[in-house]
């Protein structure tokens, strides 16, 4: 053994961490898909609807919640029931850093820039301190710390309502689009253009963060804390890190959402967005960021779902109302079960296998 691979690090050696240059392909590969997204949803902007882009927009969102959540619980196998409370966390960041800068007259597209920055600091500050609670705890016990948080971040919203305006919640005053892109600019396409830029760079920073190193500690520690303490890895220090990864993207997706809708209240951050979050990335496919933008438009779509079922049937206002409140979780729980039962591995594993198999049948590939 040469004397560079024994004053290797326990955990690169665990590990094994790639080269320099194939570590560079990596980014490169992923900054061209990037890329190439970007352009189809430039390109998709100019030929939705408003409403659509306004749609567009918050599943870019919810993606880096629900990828986030993936990191941390398909990668590195901690359950949380809490992110709905970190997203409100970033969002009620965002709303106190533009109300104060609108209150001392700032202005400048930066200024946005700063809020969503400030957001994500605050909850990974919040992460930090609930995955360090978190990584001396397992199964029930670790479910029931972060219920805990969903159930307090928004009481303290109530508690405090001269911070936080009680139920009532707070505006998010945003700046309209810049002057250079037309008076008549159309606003949702520009919240698009905002969602999906942060959206994008978040997504990069986690696919990277998958393939390299630290992702293939995540895993190891996911499948057996054991034997990853025996090759030299840092368990607790490595699910704390996996719980601050994934508030980050909580934040951000919180913050977005604010932005989008201009006002941040305690009720859109309840207890059963935490519920949808979890049952989204296990339905679009656990430990695959791909899986996290099906369960990202799972979101989005139920509720235009709901809506349309309840208006088939004649019914008073008061049960339509029920309704709309109890049938989305309804409709997840059943969705929750079939997908279990047909494709354990979610929508992606089911794409992903039925890929395998015809490129398995493509006469090329098969000589």
């Amino acid at each position: 053994m040469s004397a560079t691979r024994a004053a290797a690090p326990p955990e690169r050696a665990a590990t094994g961490a790639p080269a320099d240059g194939r570590r560079g392909s990596t980014l490169l590969r992923h900054l061209a898909v990037a890329v190439a997204v970007a352009l189809l949803v430039l390109a998709a902007s100019y030929g939705l609807a408003p409403f659509r882009n306004f749609q567009l927009a918050t599943v870019a969102a919810y993606l880096c919640a629900t990828a986030g959540l993936t990191v941390l619980t398909g990668l590195n196998g901690q359950l949380s029931l809490g992110h709905g409370a970190l997203m409100a966390t970033g969002a009620y960041t965002v709303a106190l850093c533009q109300g104060a800068f609108a209150d001392h007259g700032l202005t400048g597209g930066w200024l946005l820039a700063v809020s969503l920055v400030a957001a994500i600091l605050v909850t990974v500050a919040v992460g930090a301190v609930v995955g360090a609670a978190a990584a001396r705890l397992r199964g029930p016990y670790l479910a029931g710390v972060t219920l805990a948080v969903a159930v307090v971040v928004p009481a303290l919203t109530v508690t405090f309502d001269g911070v936080f305006n009680g139920d009532q919640g707070l505006s998010v005053p945003v700046e309209p689009p810049p002057l250079a892109l037309g008076a008549y600019f159309p606003y949702e396409r520009w919240q698009l253009w905002i969602a999906a830029a942060g959206t994008l760079l978040a997504l990069v920073l986690l696919a990277n963060l998958v393939r390299s190193r630290y992702g293939r500690t995540f895993r190891a520690v996911r499948d057996d804390e054991v034997a990853a303490r025996l090759a030299g890895i840092h368990v607790a220090r490595t699910q704390v890190l996996a719980f601050v990864v994934s508030a980050a993207g909580a934040g951000l997706g919180g913050a977005l959402l604010a932005v989008l809708a201009q006002s941040v209240s305690p009720g859109a951050f309840s207890l059963t967005l935490s519920l949808f979050l979890l049952m989204a990335v296990v339905i679009g496919g656990l430990g695959r960021l791909a899986g996290a933008l099906w369960g990202a438009v799972l979101l989005v779509v139920l509720p235009d779902l709901t809506h349309s079922v309840t208006e088939l049937f004649t019914v008073s206002p008061a049960v339509a109302q029920r309704l709309e409140g109890n049938l989305p979780l309804a409709i997840f729980g059943i969705t929750l079960v079939v997908v279990m039962i047909a494709a354990p591995g979610g929508v992606q594993g089911l794409l992903s296998r039925l890929g395998r198999e015809l490129l398995a049948r493509w006469p090329g590939r098969r000589s």
